[in-house]
């Protein structure tokens, strides 16, 4: 029996975040549909337009026209994505952005690995989370890959 696809959405302007984003699913598992998007805007209109649904969203923080924060903000207040787990994915680990992220609802934080090794663990990490009963204390709001 086939495993059913889990929908991955990813958020981030850096053409070659995605790209190795994308490298690393396809080696991680054959059962992720992963969509991508450029920007904040992009990925609210997708949402607003389903399907497909995303059964998790990576979101980076650092984009134009809508950044991570706004769109985090605009996924909580609608009631029909307030409950999609959301994996802020960002380059910054900064303390203010790490709270900041926490208080407007998302689900982890992840520092953007620096190898190809860390980034395939982030994403079987965040696999193996069942999010309907996940709910991180401060010290495991972060993840960091070791």
């Amino acid at each position: 029996m086939k495993k059913k696809a889990l929908n991955i959405f990813y958020a981030d302007d850096d053409l070659d975040d995605r790209e190795f984003f994308e490298s690393a699913v396809r080696e991680v598992s054959d059962s992720i549909n992963l969509i991508t998007h450029n920007d904040g805007n992009e990925l609210i209109d997708m949402l607003k337009n389903p399907p497909p649904f995303p059964n998790i969203l990576f979101l980076d923080l650092n984009m134009p026209i809508k950044n991570g924060f706004e769109v985090l903000k605009e996924i909580r207040q609608s009631e029909q994505t307030k409950d999609i787990p959301v994996v802020v994915f960002s380059t910054s680990d900064d303390v203010e952005a790490i709270n900041t992220t926490r208080e407007l609802g998302a689900n982890l934080y992840v520092p953007k690995p620096n190898s190809y090794t860390g980034l395939k663990k982030v994403i079987m990490h965040s696999m193996s989370i069942d999010w309907s009963m996940f709910s991180p204390s401060v010290d495991q709001f972060v993840y960091r890959v070791k």
